[in-house]
C-alpha cells in the first residue's frame, strides 16, 4: 500500500517519542515550521515502558508556551498510534497539514543566519 501524504512533512524517526526535547518542538516553530506533530505509540503500549506519556506532558507543555507567546497552541500536536497504523499516519499528516494550512504561516520569523 502506498501512503499519501503532503511532501513537505518532514519526519524525523527517534527511538522513542519519550527522546523528543522541548527544545526540539520549540526549534522546529523558531526555524519557520508552521506546526509539528508527534506520532508515538499507544498510551500504555509503549515499548520504553512511559516515552509516550513523557512526549505527551512535554506537547502539552509547549502548547502552553505558544499560547501565552500569543502562537495558536494547535501548532503543536501529538497523536498516539501503533506502526501498524500507516494509513491512520497518513491521515493524521493530511489532517495536520490542512490545519496549519488554516491557521496560515508561523508568525515567528526564520532566522536566516543559522
Amino acid at each position: 500500500m502506498r501512503l499519501s501524504y503532503p511532501a513537505d512533512i518532514k519526519v524525523i524517526q527517534v527511538p522513542c517519542t519519550g527522546r523528543v526535547d522541548i527544545l526540539h518542538l520549540l526549534n522546529a516553530i523558531e526555524d519557520g515550521a508552521d506546526g509539528v506533530y508527534v506520532a508515538g505509540c499507544l498510551e500504555g503500549e509503549c515499548h520504553y515502558r512511559e516515552g509516550n506519556l513523557k512526549a505527551k506532558r512535554k506537547v502539552e507543555y509547549v502548547q502552553k508556551t505558544l499560547e501565552e507567546l500569543g502562537i495558536e497552541p494547535e501548532r503543536v500536536e501529538m497523536y498516539n498510534l501503533s506502526s501498524a497504523q500507516g494509513a491512520r499516519f497518513a491521515e493524521i499528516a493530511n489532517e495536520m497539514a490542512e490545519n496549519i494550512k488554516a491557521l496560515g504561516p508561523t508568525p515567528i520569523q526564520a532566522n536566516p543566519a543559522a
